[in-house]
């Protein structure tokens, strides 16, 4: 749950570096948040039409920014440009692309991005930057 409220607090923070911890429990828990969302709006349509939840498409409207931030960070994180979430637009190749790119492990020590969350003190350090800078 931290690393899903530290993706939270960098919402619109495109720079830096996301390990896959973070990365992964911020999907697991947007997923997870959706699932209980959408059955809340099946629930409220009652007459089995099928159309756009309300609660689930404001929840996916207001998780879109700090989704494509986390994503873009992850991918700094394996020393990749941010622009490499584009590959997601080609079918099918794209998204198995990315996959493997959001599942391979950090790139060691520091690069172009910043420094390695990985290391010691790097989460709390990488937190207490993006705090920084909201100031």
């Amino acid at each position: 749950m931290n690393y899903y409220l530290m993706a939270l607090k960098r919402y619109a923070d495109f720079s830096g570096r996301s390990r896959r911890k973070e990365y992964w429990y911020f999907v697991l828990f947007n997923f997870l948040i959706y699932i209980v969302l959408f059955a809340a709006d099946m629930a409220i349509i009652s007459n089995g039409s099928a159309g756009l939840g309300v609660f689930s498409g404001i929840y996916a409207l207001a998780t879109l920014v700090p989704s494509l931030a986390v994503a873009v960070r992850r991918l700094h994180d394996i020393g990749r440009s941010g622009w490499s979430i584009l590959f997601g637009l080609i079918p099918l190749v794209g998204a198995i692309l990315l996959l493997i790119w959001y599942t391979t492990d950090s790139q060691a020590g520091s690069n172009a991005y910043g420094l390695n969350p990985k290391d010691f003190g790097g989460d709390q350090l990488i937190e207490q930057i993006g705090e920084a800078r909201a100031y």
